[in-house]
């Protein structure tokens, strides 16, 4: 029905008779400058928040890949962000991180002689980057964690019999035997990340820098648009991006999954 309506000019409020365009809600999608913004905030915010979850989730794994005191608990702990309702998240981080009037950011930096900053009024896409980074690093660590764990110790042990310094050991053994990893885990945040809409949702309700693609279809048709022939169609657009990015990921996947095996 969507892709029957995707060529149909449809709109429920006012109510209109469904006409056939054809293929000129696919033109329309091409050339609107509201989704072409959308889908750079999409891209400049799925990137951001993969590229920085992955670089802290790596460091966060070094750190625990090794033995200490309540090392299961510490994992635990680290993980809760992960498991938490993004609705919740965002609620949380808009209320009681970032709020000008009590938030415990705005708190930090009048400590320090500096005014306080509404960052989800100011800065929105940021702010929805950071929420997004906290809530996926635990995701990327516990991935790396996993590649970390599976390293054989005999070659680390020949390496450091060699002389070789923790650094060169890190660059040459350790983050080559990661890659596979560390592949996998920017794969399922990219596929997860680019549908991001409930953070945004309840953080911003949209905006200039933060409206995404599904959150510009969503406003678009039920979200007060009411113009579902347009809306249908930038849906198929989206799924069929979706598609190739998800065709892309599973010949990486197979790829990995065959030098396991190898």
């Amino acid at each position: 029905m969507s892709l029957y309506y995707s060529f149909t000019k449809w709109t429920v409020t006012p109510p209109t008779p469904r006409t056939w365009t054809g293929i000129g809600n696919y033109t329309d999608a091409f050339t609107n400058i509201f989704f072409r913004r959308a889908a750079v905030t999409s891209i400049v915010m799925t990137v951001t928040a993969v590229v920085l979850s992955v670089l802290l989730g790596t460091l966060i794994a070094l750190l625990l890949d090794r033995k200490f005191f309540g090392q299961g608990f510490v994992r635990t702990l680290i993980l809760t962000p992960f498991l938490i309702m993004p609705v919740v998240a965002g609620l949380v981080w808009k209320n009681q991180m970032f709020s000008a009037a009590f938030g415990v950011l705005n708190w930090v930096l009048n400590q320090v002689g500096i005014e306080s900053i509404e960052f989800a009024t100011k800065y929105p896409r940021w702010a929805i980057v950071g929420v997004l980074v906290w809530q996926w690093t635990p995701f990327m660590m516990l991935i790396i964690l996993a590649g970390l764990q599976g390293q054989s110790s005999s070659v680390l042990e020949a390496a450091k019999v060699d002389g070789a310094s923790p650094r060169a050991t890190f660059f040459q053994i350790t983050l080559p035997h990661l890659r596979p990893y560390i592949e996998l885990g920017v794969l399922l945040g990219s596929i997860y990340l680019i549908q991001v809409f409930d953070h945004i949702f309840v953080m911003t309700g949209g905006g200039p820098q933060s409206t995404n693609i599904p959150l510009f279809v969503y406003q678009r048709s039920i979200g007060g648009g009411w113009r579902f022939g347009s809306a249908s169609a930038f849906s198929i657009v989206v799924v069929v991006a979706t598609i190739i990015l998800a065709t892309f990921g599973l010949r990486v996947l197979s790829g990995l999954l065959e030098g396991e095996e190898a």
